[in-house]
This record gives structure tokens, sequence and C-alpha cells, in this order.
């Protein structure tokens, strides 16, 4: 097969399609059943560009004291659901302690019997970052709307939702073995979050592990290196098993930032992800958005 024979999705339906091909539901399972959860472990399971590699860096530079020889933040702290797939053997030893894993499962599909961390996001942020990340990987940059896509996002049954993600975390928000923080609280409160996950993972946190990780876990560093950072493992695959062009752009480290939907969304997509919201989320939290439920969460 030729280069000009690979091709990104120029549609929802075809950017559903190859997104199957990509994510296999029975050996995603298998992934899955091949985890030996220990009390140890540390899960990092926020949903889709809600602020997972940026606590995988977090937690590797502090369980490490600043390693850097990877290739791939997924291969030292390993996704679960793709381990199979990326041929990594989920049980291998790490290069530390704790144990750490990747991972975007709801908080009752995850294994019993490890800890979990987890970070929300502003669903219209968190939208418009993944939109974003999928244009020029899985999707034909300006092939697909931003409405096309919202509708594909905020729609997306129960199981694989944003929506599904946040509540199954949220009931569980006070349990000793869950550590729930907001992507908005490490952008205004970096220090205190690093803090927060040293102490939930047990590890010894002195002034310097702090400066160190500070600076590892900041913006500019993980630019400067976001090689490591862009998925490197998964887009080989992808490009193989979903005839996508090589090269892609799967950077996982982009702008950040809160409030950046402001530019992207229109105010139909806006009053939809609202109605969403009131819909499935407030009649279980019952905070009318998610402003609401991300200061009462820094007030707990």
């Amino acid at each position: 097969m030729t280069t000009t024979d690979r091709r990104r999705a120029r549609s929802i339906a075809e950017f559903n399609e190859i997104a199957g091909r990509f994510f296999v539901p029975a050996e995603i399972g298998a992934s899955i059943a091949s985890w030996r959860p220990r009390p140890t472990d540390v899960v990092i399971s926020p949903f889709a560009k809600c602020g997972t590699t940026w606590l995988q860096q977090i937690f590797h530079t502090l369980r490490t004291r600043g390693d850097m020889d990877f290739d791939d933040i997924s291969r030292v702290v390993p996704w679960i659901e793709m381990a199979a797939a990326c041929d990594l053997d989920i049980e291998a030893p790490q290069r530390a302690e704790p144990r750490g894993f990747k991972s975007h499962l709801g908080y009752d599909a995850i294994p019993p019997g490890a800890r979990g961390i987890v970070s929300f996001r502003d669903p219209r942020d968190a939208l418009v970052s993944n939109f974003r990340f999928m244009e020029g990987w899985f999707i034909e940059p300006g092939a697909v709307s931003m409405a096309d896509f919202a509708s594909n996002w905020i729609e997306r049954e129960a199981g694989r939702s944003y929506w599904g993600h946040l509540l199954s975390w949220w009931r569980v928000r006070h349990d000793p073995a869950v550590l729930v923080l907001s992507y908005e609280q490490m952008i205004a409160e970096p220090e205190a979050s690093i803090r927060k996950v040293a102490a939930f993972c047990d590890i010894p946190l002195d002034d310097d592990l702090l400066a160190l990780t500070l600076e590892r876990s900041s913006i500019g560093y993980m630019l400067t290196y976001k090689d490591r950072f862009d998925d490197a493992m998964n887009r080989q695959m992808s490009e193989l098993r979903c005839n996508l062009p090589p090269g892609s752009d799967s950077a996982k480290v982009r702008q950040g930032g809160v409030g950046g939907h402001k530019a992207e969304l229109t105010p139909d997509i806006l009053a939809r992800l609202d109605a969403r919201w009131r819909e499935l989320v407030t009649p279980v939290t019952g905070f009318a958005d998610y402003a609401a439920l991300e200061a009462a969460l820094r007030a707990e």
C-alpha cells in the first residue's frame, strides 16, 4: 500500500469507523483482564483531554526524581486498555514504585484493588481539545466541522461519554483510595496539586523534588520535550491498523489553558452542552453547571 492509499476521516461516519478499528473491544477487554492490580498501584484515569498526560508526567517525575529517559510517557506509565495493542506487558516491572498506569475508564470499569487519580475538566474545553487532537491524526484537517464533531461527542453512549465518566468518579470522590482534582485547579494551584498527588501516592516530597516536578510538568518544559508526549506507540499502531498517513500529528501537549472554547464553540453547541449537563449531571450532583461543581470540589 502506498502513502497515497492511506487517508484520514473526512466525515464523522468515517471517523467512527476508523476509531472502531483502533479501539477493539475484545482486545481492550483482554488487556484490562491481564492487569493484576495491587493496593499500591496508581491508576491515572481522567476522561480524554482532561489532564491525563500532565498527571502521568507529574506522577512519573515524583516517583523517579525526574526520569526523562523514555520515548513515550505511556511506555513508563502504560495505558491499561491499549497495552496489548501496543505489545506491552502490563505486568512488566516498572522503573520505580509505586507502579503507575494510565486509563480513560470510568470508576466502575476499572478492576478493583488499586488507587485512582482523576482530573475533571470543563466539558467545553475538553470537547475543543479533543477535536483539535483528532484533527491531523484520525481526521483530515478541515474535513469535519466542529458542529458535527460536537454532536458525536455530546451524544456518545453513557459508557464512553464524558458525562458517564465524570459521574462515576464524582460518586466516589470521598473514597480514600480516590483523588479527584480539576484541570482548572491544577493550572491555578500547581504546587498544591503536586503536593496532593505526592501525598496520595505515599511519595516523600522535599523542596528539591517539588521544584523539579513543578519545572518538568510545566507547559514550557513539556512542549520542549513534546516528542515524549505525542502518543508515539499508538500513532504507529494506528497508522498500520487504520491505514492512516504516516507522520500524523498526535502531540498531546498543546496550548492547554482554561476557557479556550470561547473562541471555538458556537452558541448552538454551547446550548447543547448546557442541556446535556442539566439532563445528566444536575440530577445526580445538584450543580447547574461545571463551574459550580468545580468550585464545590475545590472547597471540599
